[in-house]
């Protein structure tokens, strides 16, 4: 299971409201190759397809492709204030090396392929 924080699905659903158009959206969370560490995080808007594990936390639908859902069980997402703009974090307990910018990780299981940052 992914996880939601109360402050992120506030900011997601902030996202929705001035993006969705009437549609009804949920949050993609997914992995793909690549970043400096191998795997990378990726969040977006999207409809809910069949194959997807789907969560809901806090007013917001979570989706999860089931290639990426062994790679974030058990993530935590939130949204973290900064003086330069926010941004999403997600904290991974299957990662064991992340990247600098927090994007980017590998699991005991898989490295991916890792680029130059």
């Amino acid at each position: 299971m992914v996880t939601l924080t109360e402050l992120a699905a506030s900011k997601v659903q902030e996202i929705i409201a001035e993006r969705a158009g009437g549609r009804q959206l949920a949050l993609r969370v997914y992995v793909q190759s690549g970043g400096c560490s191998g795997l990378s995080y990726g969040l977006g808007l999207d409809e809910v397809r069949d194959d997807d594990a789907v969560y809901e936390m806090h007013g917001v639908t979570v989706v999860v492709d089931p290639e990426s859902a062994p790679y974030l069980e058990g993530s935590l997402i939130d949204y973290k204030e900064a003086l330069r703009g926010g941004g999403f974090a997600i904290t991974n307990p299957n990662a064991v090396r992340t990247c600098g910018c927090g994007s980017s990780f590998r699991t005991a299981e898989h490295a991916g392929a890792a680029e130059p940052c």
